[in-house]
C-alpha cells in the first residue's frame, strides 16, 4: 500500500464509520447487544474474505503478538460500548463530535509513548480541529443528557486513540484482515455473556441494521484503518478520521432531520480545512 492509497483507504473507512452511529440509533436494543452483534457480523465477513482471497495463509501468532491483539480487542470493545452509550444518550451528532476528540489524545500519547516531536504544522492542524470541535459542541451542562452523551463520546475518543497506537505497534506483523478478525472475535467473546440473553428480543429489522453495521461499517472500515497504519502515522490517520463527525452530522441531517446550526456548520468547515491541509505534502528541505 502506497501513501496515496493509504489516505484513500482512511477516507473510505471514515465515511463508513460515520454511518455507524446512524445504524446504532436505528437498532432498538442496548449498546451491549449492538457491539456484540457488530463484532460478530464483522468477524463473519472477515472470515469469508480471508477464505475467498486465499493468497496468504493464516499467520501463526506468537505469545507477544497474541497479547497485543487481546489488548487491542479489549480497547475496541470499550470504545464501541462508550460510543453507542453516547449515541443512545445524546444522539448521533453529539456522539460523533465527542469521539472526534481522539486526534488530540493521539498526538499527546504519541509524543509521550513514542517520544516523537510534534511539529508546528501538526500543531496548526490540531488547533484547527480543536476550534472546529469547540464550535460544534452543544451547550455544556452537567445536568443534561447531551453533556453526559458528549462525555461518553470523549471517553470513546480516548480509547480509540489508545487502540490506534496499539495497532501501530503491531502493524505489518499480521495481515490487516487477520488482525481485524482477531480483534472483533475478542470483542464478541467479551460481551457474549451479557448480550446472549437479549438476542431473542431483536426483530428482523434490527438484525438487518446490525448486519450492515458489522459487515460494512466495521469489517471493511476496520480492515482499511489497520492496513493504512502500516504506511502512515497514527496522528495522520487521526486527522483523517476527524471527518467522521462531519459525515455523522450529514447522515443525521438527512435521515433524522437533525438540522445543524450555523455554528455547527462553521466548526465542520474548520475540520474539513484541517483534513485538506493534512493531505498536502510538506515542502522538502534543501540538502545541506
Amino acid at each position: 500500500m502506497t501513501p496515496r492509497t493509504a489516505l484513500g483507504a482512511l477516507h473510505g473507512g471514515a465515511l463508513l464509520v460515520g454511518f455507524a452511529g446512524v445504524l446504532g440509533k436505528l437498532a432498538a436494543t442496548t449498546p451491549t447487544v449492538i457491539v456484540f452483534a457488530r463484532a460478530g457480523f464483522a468477524a463473519l465477513a472477515l472470515t469469508l474474505f480471508i477464505r475467498w482471497a486465499g493468497k496468504r495463509r493464516w499467520q501463526a501468532l506468537s505469545l507477544t503478538h497474541g497479547l497485543r491483539q487481546v489488548l487491542a480487542g479489549v480497547l475496541l470493545c470499550v470504545h464501541w460500548v462508550a460510543f453507542f452509550l453516547a449515541v443512545k444518550t445524546a444522539g448521533v451528532a453529539v456522539a460523533t463530535l465527542g469521539f472526534a476528540t481522539f486526534p488530540a489524545f493521539t498526538v499527546a500519547l504519541e509524543a509521550l509513548l513514542f517520544r516523537e516531536r510534534v511539529g508546528a504544522r501538526e500543531m496548526l492542524l490540531l488547533a484547527l480541529v480543536s476550534a472546529g470541535l469547540v464550535l460544534v459542541t452543544p451547550h455544556f451542562d452537567l445536568r443534561s443528557e447531551a453533556t453526559g452523551g458528549l462525555l461518553w463520546g470523549v471517553f470513546s475518543g480516548l480509547t480509540f486513540a489508545l487502540l490506534s497506537l496499539a495497532n501501530r505497534v503491531s502493524a505489518g506483523q499480521l495481515p490487516a484482515a487477520q488482525a481485524a478478525l482477531c480483534q472483533n472475535l475478542i470483542v464478541a467473546l467479551c460481551l457474549a455473556p451479557l448480550a446472549a440473553p437479549q438476542l431473542t428480543q431483536l426483530n428482523t429489522i434490527d438484525w438487518l441494521w446490525l448486519g450492515l453495521l458489522g459487515v460494512f461499517c466495521t469489517g471493511l472500515a476496520h480492515g482499511l484503518f489497520i492496513a493504512s497504519l502500516a504506511v502512515v502515522k497514527a496522528r495522520v490517520a487521526a486527522m483523517v478520521f476527524t471527518l467522521e463527525p462531519v459525515y455523522g452530522i450529514a447522515f443525521a441531517w438527512l435521515l433524522f432531520a437533525e438540522t445543524p446550526s450555523p455554528r455547527m456548520l462553521a466548526g465542520a468547515a474548520l475540520i474539513v480545512a484541517a483534513i485538506l491541509l493534512a493531505g498536502l505534502k510538506p515542502r522538502r528541505q534543501p540538502a545541506p
